[in-house]
């Protein structure tokens, strides 16, 4: 970057999907625009690799086509139960399989096409008094800018700074991912539920299949390995057993996650403007966590464009950003936090199997109710 220019319209604090697409979306505005991401991209993450269609026309918006990259179209959805029954049914609005390497590796690239400056940095101090942002980075260099977003995902070293409350308490989920190349549909996202957790399992691009698991710790931390625990545990479900035992896996080793948080957090703090992961977690059993990053990062871009050009002022951005995060967020979070509660119940789970089998009507209700409707382009 150039490090005569430490002022900016816009410092966005980290590189991943809302980020990327916000700092994108405010650049083709005009606006200057740095993004903070400590990690390289083209950089592998756990994550479930399937977004709803209702951010196509955002991304057509930005100049991304996430199908001549290569994604999957997916229109068709099944779930199985630690006892192995199956339920099948349509996706309401569809959706596709992109890896996160192949996404923000994209994103990075469309950003610094359209003039966004990126640096591979760790910020450590985000300071705000006299309406100014001051943003201090590992690599000692100090920043100001007008605004800042929160894009560094799930649990940072800033919640820590910020005192969130979530970030005091332990949490005990763990995921794990792996790619393999296999049979499996390409049209398809199926949650395969076993002891303790669940698995999300669909086609990424170059026929890959993505395969991640969240579970607790405490199931996790009986056996000594990733690969005895999928044996003795994850096993159990035989759609999951099928899979691994007929794949073959393309990573050296699965990727994980530990302190996974599914705990609420305010969509503002301390002025930063919160978006994806930072701002709030659906539970992975939802499966469209990031079309939720993605719309947040919508919702706050077309408020700082008001806000920089005059419009409204700090404090009525602020709160119509908590409001439309609420108004768009809340209930999926609600239904995430419901379903994945009633799933950890193996009995009510077999239970709510067999009966949603009998009325399958139902299964795109529930499914909708996780889901948003196509963004409108503002």
């Amino acid at each position: 970057m150039n490090t005569n220019k430490l002022q900016f319209d816009v410092i966005i604090v980290g590189g991943g999907l809302a980020g990327l697409s916000a700092s994108i979306h405010l650049s083709q505005k005009g606006k200057s625009v740095l993004v903070i991401e400590k990690h390289p991209f083209g950089k592998h993450k756990v994550c479930g690799e399937y977004i709803s269609n209702e951010v196509l026309p955002y991304f057509e918006f930005l100049g991304i086509d996430v199908f001549s990259l290569g994604a999957t179209k997916i229109n068709k959805f099944e779930l199985s139960t630690h006892n192995n029954k199956l339920i099948k049914s349509k996706l309401p609005l569809g959706g596709f399989g992109i890896s996160r390497y192949l996404l923000d590796k994209s994103l990075a690239e469309k950003a610094k096409e359209v003039g966004v400056q990126i640096r591979q940095d760790t910020v450590e101090v985000i300071d705000f008094n006299n309406d100014i942002f001051t943003v201090k980075t590992q690599s000692n260099l100090t920043l100001t800018s007008n605004l800042v977003i929160g894009a560094y995902g799930k649990r940072s070293n800033i919640d820590v700074k910020l005192n969130r409350p979530f970030i005091k308490h332990k949490s005990p989920f763990l995921g794990v991912k792996i790619h393999v190349k296999g049979n499996f549909p390409n049209d398809v996202i199926a949650l395969h539920n076993f002891e303790g957790g669940y698995c999300g399992v669909s086609k990424v691009e170059d026929d890959r299949i993505n395969m991640c698991y969240i579970t607790n710790y405490k199931s996790f931390k009986k056996y000594k390995s990733i690969e005895e625990f999928q044996k003795q545990v994850v096993y159990k479900n035989k759609f999951l057993k099928t899979l691994f035992e007929n794949s073959i896996p393309q990573f050296e080793a699965p990727l994980s996650i530990s302190q996974i948080s599914f705990s609420n957090k305010n969509p503002v703090e301390n002025h930063i403007i919160m978006c994806g992961d930072t701002a709030g977690m659906i539970h992975p059993l939802c499966g469209n966590g990031m079309s939720m990053a993605i719309r947040s990062a919508q919702m706050a871009v077309v408020l700082m464009l008001e806000y920089l050009e005059g419009s409204i002022t700090r404090e009525s951005l602020e709160k119509q950003y908590a409001n439309n995060w609420n108004k768009n967020f809340k209930i999926r979070l609600k239904a995430g936090h419901y379903v994945a509660t009633l799933f950890d119940k193996e009995r009510l789970t077999e239970f709510l199997v067999g009966f949603l089998n009998y009325v399958p009507a139902i299964i795109p209700k529930i499914i909708k109710l996780t889901h948003g409707k196509p963004m409108k382009i503002q």
